[in-house]
């Protein structure tokens, strides 16, 4: 019985982290070029990005690629030692760490033109609070039990379940199995 409820669980909290994972097509609809005067910058500035979701770089190899590259390479569209390069024009990166991440296309002419990207992947919550902090008169500090975030990233806005919804189904699917158990 026990075995059956973390099996359970753990297959809950894979698929919950799963579905929280975003693809960005880069540029939208444009894509990643310097024909369609795309705001690089001002499209990054409304996504929330998190560890795990992937951004995906469409283009025309004949014409562009994409080099992932430091800080510095970024700021003076340095592409002669970049970290990374892809070059098929259907390119996925997958995010697996918080901070900056940058990109230009090598091409030159192209970084100095504004094909360049710059994202940041938010830092995951350490922990999340079970409750609201008891309100005390006394000078005591409160005691809030905090549980640890296990590293999942945060969804969206546009897909985000609150998180008493996400608790009520799992308390639901618990009580469920241990009935299960105890009738069979």
């Amino acid at each position: 019985m026990a075995a059956r409820i973390v099996v359970a669980l753990a297959c809950m909290v894979v698929m919950l982290g799963l579905s929280k994972a975003a693809v960005y097509k880069v540029g939208d609809s444009a894509g990643w070029t310097t024909i369609a005067n795309v705001d690089y910058k001002l499209w990054a500035s409304t996504k929330t990005f998190h560890i795990g979701d992937t951004v995906l770089f469409e283009y025309n190899p004949k014409f562009h690629n994409v080099m992932r590259v430091t800080h510095a390479m970024y700021r003076s569209c340095n592409n002669s030692n970049p970290i990374s390069t892809f070059t098929t024009g259907n390119d996925s990166v997958t995010l697996t760490n918080h901070g900056h991440h940058f990109f230009f296309c090598g091409v030159p002419g192209h970084c100095m033109a504004g094909q360049k990207l710059d994202l940041n992947v938010i830092h995951p919550v350490s922990f999340t609070p079970l409750s609201d902090p008891p309100i005390s008169s006394s000078s005591s500090p409160s005691s809030t039990t905090m549980i640890p975030a296990a590293g999942v990233p945060g969804p969206s806005p546009s897909h985000a379940a609150s998180l008493s919804s996400v608790a009520a189904a799992v308390v639901s699917l618990l009580v469920s199995l241990i009935f299960a158990n105890f009738a069979s």
